[in-house]
């Protein structure tokens, strides 16, 4: 059996009660405290999560732009120095290749932040159709990343920096060289969950201390550390796409509803332009909906969704809400078929049981 990478924080995990479980290939915690306590601290003080198994990649180069564009469905030309831009790579035929987020850091100088699971898979994509004056590099062992997430997020991390003032960090903005207890790191204000907070790029070998340093600054706020557990249920309810659920190589952004980060209208034709275009135009065939149990019983991914016999989609996404309380799913389900009035069941264990269509995202913060 292959050995499950680890990432910089793996031995201290246990001191915080961390429990592991295999995440694509990584040895990751699921939960320190309960799924339930930590959704809860993210919701109303702040998280911290390692997710230091995350890759990272620079490019370089007097092209870098222009590669860009063709490798990317949003534009990349955007970007000023210190943005961060959510993105998508597609193949020709419109399905994704991966989903990720564009850091400028400096007109010929950029970083891609790519899943876990499509680092080699991404590296190689990329690299294959690097043209003219471009160089990639594959970061992702030297550097650590750590998010904390919530309303108390600014004030804890603020309590550590001293050269620089976290509230002029705006919405998918980032600032560099920042000194977070002494050690430097890239700080940006994006987040997984749904709530305000930051993502904290440091070198591998910083991570421990900063995942200690923070914890302990934010002890009296109610800060906790947090698992793959409470991460998956916050970006569920804020409708946030996970690639192999939301998104695959034959889901496409459009039908995934991230098609505020495909601009068919730029002028570059980036791979996949096309197709993306086509499926605007003649009508997305398959759309992500939100699904509520009317039925006991919660929705799972893969799990059947049927329109009286006929088999219209499947469930993405399932779980029993910790902020609604309610059992509530992602679908993605026939678009000619399927209405915010169709009368839906899903399968579970061999029956049917009722759901009901509701509005995405099941749950939205109310911004300061």
């Amino acid at each position: 059996m292959a050995q499950l990478k680890r990432t910089p924080l793996f031995d201290v995990y246990q001191q915080y009660g961390g429990k592991t479980i295999d995440f694509g290939g990584w040895e990751l915690p699921v939960q320190f405290s309960s799924i339930k306590e930590e959704h809860e601290a993210v919701r109303t003080k702040a998280g911290l999560f390692d997710v230091s198994h995350m890759g990272e990649i620079e490019v370089k180069g007097t092209d870098s732009l222009a590669y860009l564009q063709k490798m990317m469905t949003n534009d990349v030309s955007k970007l000023q120095i210190g943005d961060a831009q959510y993105t998508a790579m597609c193949y020709e035929n419109g399905g994704t290749v991966d989903d990720l987020l564009i850091y400028k850091l400096n007109h010929d100088h950029y970083l891609l932040v790519v899943n876990a699971s499509n680092i080699e898979k991404d590296f190689t994509w990329l690299n294959d159709r690097v043209e003219g004056d471009v160089t990639l590099l594959n970061l992702s062992e030297q550097m650590g990343q750590l998010a904390l997430q919530g309303p108390l997020a600014e004030q804890v991390l603020q309590k550590l920096v001293d050269t620089a003032d976290l509230s002029t960090i705006g919405y998918f903005k980032f600032q560099e060289k920042v000194s977070i207890g002494g050690k430097e790191a890239l700080v940006s204000r994006t987040g997984y969950t749904g709530e305000d907070g930051f993502e904290v790029y440091c070198k591998s070998e910083d991570a421990t201390f900063l995942w200690e340093t923070i914890l302990e600054a934010g002890k009296e706020d109610g800060v906790l550390p947090c698992g793959l557990g409470a991460r998956d249920t916050l970006r569920f309810e804020a409708n946030l796409a996970l690639y192999g659920q939301e998104l695959s190589s034959t889901i496409s952004p459009l039908e995934a509803g991230i098609g505020f980060a495909v601009k068919v209208n730029k002028e570059v034709d980036f791979i996949g332009k096309q197709a993306l275009k086509q499926q605007k135009e003649a009508g997305i065939p398959r759309k992500l909906i939100g699904i509520e149990m009317i039925d006991r019983g919660i929705p799972r991914h893969g799990y059947p969704v049927y329109v009286g016999e006929q088999l219209v989609g499947e469930v993405t996404t399932g779980t029993q809400s910790p902020t609604l309380k309610r059992n509530i799913g992602l679908a993605l389900v026939d678009s000619t078929v399927v209405s915010a009035e169709s009368e839906l069941t899903i399968e579970i264990r061999g029956k049917r049981l009722k759901v009901k269509v509701i509005p995405t995202p099941f749950y939205k913060r109310e911004k300061k």
